[in-house]
Order: structure tokens, then sequence, then C-alpha cells
């Protein structure tokens, strides 16, 4: 393998892992989250877990529109 491929490979991994991280959070957080970690109510959380990543897309498509 190349060293490109090992730096895809690392890539999609990590890609993966945030994905299932972030799909745990935003549908099981009051069964497995909450109760280790109480950060509060599950519709607080689920609202930013979907708030911020729309804001950093907005921010993005605003930066690659004005370069």
């Amino acid at each position: 393998m190349s060293k490109d491929q090992l730096i895809g490979g690392a890539i999609l991994f990590v890609c993966a892992v945030v994905a299932v991280v972030y799909l745990v959070a935003l549908f099981g957080y009051q069964q497995l989250i909450q109760p280790w970690l109480n950060i509060g109510s599950g519709a607080d959380v689920r609202f930013w877990l979907i708030a911020i990543p729309v804001f950093v897309a907005f921010v993005a498509i605003l930066a690659i529109a004005h370069g």
C-alpha cells in the first residue's frame, strides 16, 4: 500500500468512528450517555447535535462562495 492509501484508510476509519459516535449521541443519548454524562435534556442535546454541523456547513459554503 502506498502512503496515500494509508492516509485515505485512516481518514475513512476516523470518519466511520465519528459517524457512529454521532448517531449514538443523537438517538441514544437518554439511554446510553445521560446516566453517565448529564449535560442537558435529550431535546437540547439533539438540537445542538443538529445545529452545530448545519452552522459549520453554512459557514463553509459562505467561505467557498466568498473565495
